[in-house]
């Protein structure tokens, strides 16, 4: 075989690749499955992108009457509008504020263990962005004992913003995977 002829099946075989990939993480990052919503014992908010998180966990918690409330804190940007909330409804009962440490899923996810463990929570609903539900889901499974409702929040992305996604949180699902501990 000649080395133009190598070259052509290297680059066909990149291109299927490619495009095998993209519709992968079509189908798990911008069109995950979503948890029916039900009544459980809290509602968690996620930290980042609070502007499209926030709104839906609070609907969800009138909407099934589910009276605790977890929100995470971040300091960061996009977590402003969930860092206020917490700022403006500090010492109100069955609301729980935390930052995580470390500061990132695997943060959030150890410390809702501990959460739940020390509240006797059997079931959460967990809300954060569509393009997380995946990676936030597989993570919160492997750390709380609780059973696990993941809901998604709709993000709104430029198509390079959803590949910038794609990317992230293919590395982050398999970081989740190939080490599954909190």
């Amino acid at each position: 075989m000649t080395f133009k002829r190598k070259l052509a099946w290297t680059l066909v075989a990149c291109v299927l690749a490619g495009a095998l990939w993209l519709i992968a993480a079509f189908q798990l990052f911008h069109n995950p499955p979503h948890a029916t919503p039900q009544r459980t014992d809290a509602i968690v908010v996620l930290g980042g992108m609070s502007n499209e998180r926030l709104p839906v966990g609070l609907a969800l918690r009138d909407q099934l009457g589910i009276r605790d409330l977890v929100v995470v804190t971040t300091g960061l940007p996009a977590n402003a509008g969930s860092d206020e909330f917490c700022e403006e409804h500090d010492g109100v009962t069955h609301l729980d504020c935390f930052r995580p440490d470390p500061l990132n899923t695997r943060g959030e996810a150890s410390r809702l263990r501990d959460l739940a463990a020390e509240r006797g929570w059997t079931s959460v609903t967990v809300v954060t962005s569509d393009y997380h539900v995946q990676r936030a889901g597989t993570l919160m499974k492997q750390c709380i004992a609780a059973d696990v409702y993941m809901v998604g929040a709709e993000p709104q992305l430029s198509p390079a913003g959803w590949v910038r996604r794609f990317i992230v949180e293919t590395g982050g699902l398999l970081d989740v995977w190939l080490r599954p501990e909190c």
